[in-house]
């Protein structure tokens, strides 16, 4: 687990610089623990499988198939027109 030193339960409730720290600790983890192959995960809210209210992200080392974090969801056909409305309206918003 990499944590940052500031209390935030959710990604949104910690500040940017400390945010910024968070995937060069991960990045460093990794190395030090020779995981080749690895997640990197983020969870916020229960709904998300979030346990801890404290934002923490997770390195997860897979070292084969069996291992490690197992990811899977159902694959959804996506209509390109929806998505270029949906970023049009994204991008006004950030």
């Amino acid at each position: 687990l990499v944590i940052p030193k500031t209390h935030g339960e959710k990604l949104h409730d910690v500040p940017d610089a400390e945010l910024g720290e968070l995937l060069p600790a991960a990045k460093k983890l990794a190395i030090a623990v020779g995981a080749a192959e690895y997640n990197i995960l983020q969870n916020n809210g229960r709904g998300a499988h979030q346990l801890v209210d404290h934002v923490h992200v997770h390195m997860i080392p897979k070292p084969n198939a069996k291992e490690g974090l197992g990811i899977e969801w159902p694959a959804q056909a996506t209509e390109m027109d929806g998505l270029k409305v949906l970023f049009e309206e994204l991008k006004a918003k950030i």
